[in-house]
């Protein structure tokens, strides 16, 4: 790889044989020198979750000029922390990108995201990132139409960088966007969770299912209405949770010890 060129550190939640993080490397491969370090199967859900206890094993899958390619055992957390600790240490990505994810990652999605982890890692670790999303869970998915916004929000952020403790998160809509609109994560809900089923050799199991419910549908600033709405949703998203205003209100509570 040519150190003089930007690196950019993918990841995933789909695992590295995915269309969307192969459609990802190929939009953006000319900006700079890529290194995937991506899950071996699907890791859904995993959010910022890592392996404290399994021993986690790394394997080359492809080689090229300006391209190698990595799987891990792990979550999509786990991936960046072992390619930033094993193939970074002398040379630091100019981003860390994680997708493109197969399904959006819009409202509390946000939480359970292992799309939004990878970009949550890089951010906890002073890199800039982003997680691109789009809103078509299909295996084959079309990827194309979103190539001309992660090229230009890719090299603007590697260009610029962003402020420390924010990442981005970007969502797409299914179907002709509209245009971009940024905004903030919807308040929303996840219920009916949990189907209940009764194995034949006597036991219960359980499917985590659910369904979704925006919890504020008219609200036209969420990330919720613009996606369905057929916009490109750009959500800011920041490490520090501290809710500041709950802060100084709480000065004034007295405290029994």
């Amino acid at each position: 790889m040519n150190c003089q060129r930007p690196l950019i550190l993918i990841s995933n939640d789909d695992g590295y044989q995915a269309k969307g993080i192969n459609s990802l490397v190929e939009m953006v491969r000319d900006l700079g020198d890529v290194l995937v370090c991506a899950p071996d199967g699907p890791r859904s859900g995993q959010a910022c979750a890592f392996s404290a206890v399994d021993p986690l094993r790394l394997i080359l899958r492809k080689e090229e000029e300006g391209l190698r390619v990595w799987s891990c055992n792990g979550t999509p957390v786990d991936s960046v922390k072992l390619a930033l600790n094993q193939f970074c240490s002398d040379r630091l990505p100019s981003i860390i990108i994680g997708g493109i994810n197969h399904g959006d990652n819009g409202s509390v999605n946000t939480h359970y995201s292992g799309t939004m982890g990878v970009a949550l890692e890089g951010c906890m670790k002073y890199i800039p990132s982003v997680a691109f999303s789009l809103c078509d869970y299909s295996p084959d998915a079309d990827f194309e139409p979103m190539r001309t916004l992660i090229r230009s929000i890719t090299k603007r952020v590697i260009e610029e960088g962003l402020p420390k403790g924010v990442c981005l998160n970007v969502n797409f809509p299914l179907g002709e966007c509209r245009g971009v609109r940024i905004c903030r994560m919807a308040h929303g809900t996840w219920y009916d969770e949990c189907v209940k089923e009764h194995h034949p050799r006597g036991y219960d199991y359980f499917w985590m299912v659910g369904r979704y419910r925006n919890d504020e549908p008219e609200a036209e600033d969420t990330d919720n209405w613009a996606l369905n709405h057929g916009y490109v949703a750009i959500t800011p998203t920041h490490i520090d949770v501290t809710h500041y205003e709950m802060m100084e209100q709480m000065k004034s509570w007295d405290f029994d010890l």
